[in-house]
């Protein structure tokens, strides 16, 4: 049995692991994990650039990677706590946001400033416990390549928003998005899609209409 399957299975040890990783009560790592740690056990590709100004609560216990001549901008905050946040090649990642795991961003994307992707929700059965308490559950999110994902926009727990595709500012994505699709609103809606065969964009509001 390997080090880690140890860990797992003691009760204690875990919580001794956790709290020489992280103190009590926080998701940020304490500094000897920052400094000694991180740099060792995640990836960043060439040229790839974090900037000084971001808040990185990731640890060694999930993975993070930042592919070539990919950027996080500042005042963005990425948690890999409860599951791995893994960032591809030539992707922006905007001013402000919020990356917490699991997350999976593909190539070519982009992010505006102050979007949201939480891979977490909080557990909420027990009426009499603060929520807080009730532990949490996850469910991956996929950004495909060549997307481009507008400012303010919110995408929860377990949705794919498919290739090429454009959400408009101030959405939140709560299903998932087709490939080559423009969506907008809250809940986000697809509101015109690419014909590959007839080579143009193509109202999806206005088939709808005609359907009803």
């Amino acid at each position: 049995m390997g080090l880690k399957d140890s860990i797992k299975q003691s009760t204690s040890l875990k919580k001794l692991v956790h709290w020489a990783l992280v103190p009590r009560g926080q998701a940020r790592p304490r500094l000897w994990v920052q400094w000694f740690v991180n740099p060792f056990y995640h990836k960043k590709g060439r040229e790839a650039k974090i900037r000084r100004r971001t808040r990185m609560d990731v640890l060694p216990w999930n993975r993070f990677e930042l592919g070539r001549n990919s950027t996080v901008e500042d005042f963005t905050t990425i948690n890999n706590g409860v599951g791995h946040v893994i960032i591809g090649d030539n992707t922006r990642i905007g001013l402000g946001n919020t990356l917490i795991g699991p997350v999976n961003i593909a190539n070519d994307v982009r992010l505006a400033q102050n979007v949201v992707l939480s891979g977490l929700n909080h557990n909420y059965e027990d009426v009499t416990r603060p929520i807080h308490e009730q532990g949490v559950s996850t469910s991956l999110i996929r950004i495909e390549e060549a997307s481009w994902i507008g400012a303010n926009v919110t995408i929860v727990a377990g949705v794919t928003v498919g290739r090429h595709c454009i959400i408009a500012g101030g959405s939140v994505v709560t299903k998932d998005i087709p490939p080559f699709s423009v969506a907008v609103g809250n809940p986000a809606r697809v509101i015109k899609q690419y014909n590959h065969l007839t080579g143009e964009w193509e109202s999806v509001v206005k088939k709808q209409s005609i359907a009803i």
